[in-house]
């Protein structure tokens, strides 16, 4: 595993096969661009902001593949560093479709699943733009199902479409609580357009049955153990596609970061700051101006009143 410090994002959209360690949780990511490629369209981040309270996970899948999607990869790099420090992931996710609407003349879309972990509370906040639904295991309850809405005809009007379809204000926040144990998967369509033995599709119920499946396994082996699970029960499974999951594990430790690697986090943070004064530059990463973000760096006690309503659905 390693060790995210503060201030820093991590991921791509190249082959990897990665674990990191964040305060109240562990990550694993997953990502084979499709035929061996060095980049797909498949896109990973994961950042945790100065005090290392706040962690952040994006999985999209952006339409295409080669430069274009390069490009895009270190656009969204850039977004997550200026984010990094926000706890409200609101403005960050209108941004994200703000700027792949501005590209959807040239047909670039994508759908994704954006993740905003907060350590004191362990409340996790999801927004899902038209991307599969995410899995969700709680421990104490030893079986996986899925996080968010199935699509409900009586609402009326666009939601949680892909990034850069429409101009959409808002997108919907799904928020839970993370007790330790708990594991939510994250993942691109290949594995639900992926065949059963009978080569009738697997969808959602099939994937979720797979998993479920699988029994009880530790966290780090549940990405190896699925991924082989669905490509030995048809040939080409996996194969005409990028293949990316994100695992994230609640865990009760909270990581305690040396002076030395608080000091690389304000020089970080000094060095945008610094380089935003130029009006070209991208802005400096400055933290939302709420009691639970700026007053629970201080007093700890302040930011765990931000907490999240218990498996809200």
């Amino acid at each position: 595993m390693q060790h995210m410090q503060c201030m820093e994002v991590w991921g791509g959209s190249q082959l990897t096969s990665s674990g990191v360690e964040l305060p109240g949780l562990d990550v694993w990511v997953y990502s084979k661009p499709f035929e061996e490629a060095q980049r797909g369209g498949d896109v990973y981040y994961v950042s945790s902001c100065a005090s290392g309270r706040i962690s952040r996970l994006l999985l999209a899948d952006v339409s295409g593949h080669g430069n274009s999607v390069a490009t895009m990869a270190a656009d969204l790099r850039t977004l997550m560093r200026r984010f990094v420090n926000r706890l409200d992931q609101k403005e960050f996710v209108r941004l994200l479709n703000e700027q792949f609407t501005a590209l959807s003349s040239q047909g670039t879309f994508s759908t994704a699943v954006v993740t905003t972990f907060f350590s004191p509370t362990r409340r996790l906040s999801l927004c899902n733009a038209g991307h599969p639904r995410p899995l969700l295991f709680r421990a104490a309850e030893g079986r996986w199902s899925f996080l968010g809405h199935q699509d409900n005809p009586e609402k009326q009007g666009p939601r949680n479409i892909p990034f850069g379809i429409f101009q959409l204000a808002d997108y919907e926040q799904l928020d839970i609580e993370l007790d330790p144990g708990d594991c939510l998967v994250s993942y691109t369509d290949a594995l639900i357009e992926s065949c059963d033995a009978d080569g009738e599709m697997l969808g959602e119920e099939g994937l979720l049955r797979i998993v479920n499946l699988l029994g009880d396994i530790p966290a780090e082996k549940v990405i190896s153990s699925l991924l082989q699970e669905i490509a030995e029960r048809f040939p080409k499974n996996l194969s005409a596609d990028d293949v990316t999951l994100m695992l994230v594990r609640a865990n009760s430790r909270s990581l305690k970061f040396s002076l030395r690697e608080k000091v690389h986090a304000l020089r970080r943070f000094l060095k945008t700051f610094l380089r935003s004064l130029n009006p070209r530059a991208e802005r400096a990463p400055f933290p939302d101006a709420n009691l639970a973000n700026l007053g629970g760096a201080i007093i700890p006690a302040l930011g765990r009143r931000w907490r999240a309503p218990r498996d809200k659905k």
